[in-house]
């Protein structure tokens, strides 16, 4: 088994220098940005419905408890609708993942293979 990786966080890989390993690591690390970016957007998503339905019951109570329908009322269908936004929220990242993450990391590693 071959060590390829440097001794530390920041030091270059054995051998490191070639205009071809220095692409692979930018990619990565563009991919890792990325990947950071669409995290932190759904999960700000997330929060913001989850607390948004949290501060609602809190400070208006009326409201979450106007009926809309007889036994339906504000807080329970919002209630709900935070669960399937959990769901959304989830399925959002699966199809990323799936279809732009997933493949950039797999051309990367092909590259750093040497694979076309």
């Amino acid at each position: 088994m071959r060590e390829e990786r440097g001794s530390g966080p920041g030091e270059p890989a054995a051998g490191a220098g070639s205009g071809a390993e220095r692409s692979a690591h930018d990619g990565l690390a563009a991919l890792a940005r990325r990947r950071w970016r669409v995290a932190i957007a759904l999960t700000a998503a997330m929060m913001t419905t989850y607390f948004g339905f949290l501060f609602l019951v809190a400070y208006d109570k009326p409201a979450a408890g106007a009926l809309i329908a007889p036994g339906l009322s504000w807080g329970i269908l919002l209630g709900a609708l935070v669960i399937v936004v959990a769901w959304g929220v989830t399925g959002v990242y699966v199809v990323w993942a799936n279809t732009r993450y997933d493949v950039e990391l797999e051309a990367l590693r092909s590259a750093a293979r040497g694979e076309r």
